[in-house]
């Protein structure tokens, strides 16, 4: 598995202790994967790249059916139910982009002209943290 999954032993090994993927043991005591394993483990993997915790990414694949490989439409229903969260990801990623490049990218940093300077605290009213890079959808600016 570790071979065709292109993931480290280890990590198999971690991921089946989390609960993420589970596999059968040989006579000799080796672990045996179903074929099904490898989908799961490219979804970890692909959840993990784009930042998404190990207990969400447990929590879907606690809605997947355990005894076959899911279907079309198990990947499609867990994916639109992802959707709101990635969005909000890829929101305050592009926050991140376009309010960082010009700050650091000018290479002045100047607190007069610096798209994030929060000027006597008057942000403070948004919570705690930096608000202009937080996504709209968690009440950034």
């Amino acid at each position: 598995m570790a071979e065709r999954s292109g993931v480290p032993h280890t990590a198999l090994r971690f991921y089946e202790e989390k609960g993420l993927i589970s596999s059968e043991r040989s006579a000799g005591n080796q672990r045996r994967y179903a074929r099904s394993v490898l989908r799961r483990i490219a979804f970890i993997r692909a959840a993990q790249r784009v930042g998404l915790s190990l207990e969400d990414i447990s929590s879907a694949l606690a809605t997947l059916p355990a005894d076959h490989a899911p279907t079309k439409a198990d990947w499609a229903r867990l994916s639109r139910d992802w959707q709101h969260e990635l969005d909000a990801r890829i929101d305050a990623l592009q926050r991140l982009r376009d309010r960082l490049t010009g700050c650091v990218g000018c290479g002045c940093l100047s607190l007069r002209s610096c798209a994030l300077y929060n000027n006597d605290d008057e942000l403070a009213r948004f919570g705690p943290g930096a608000s202009k890079l937080r996504p709209a959808v968690e009440g950034g600016i």
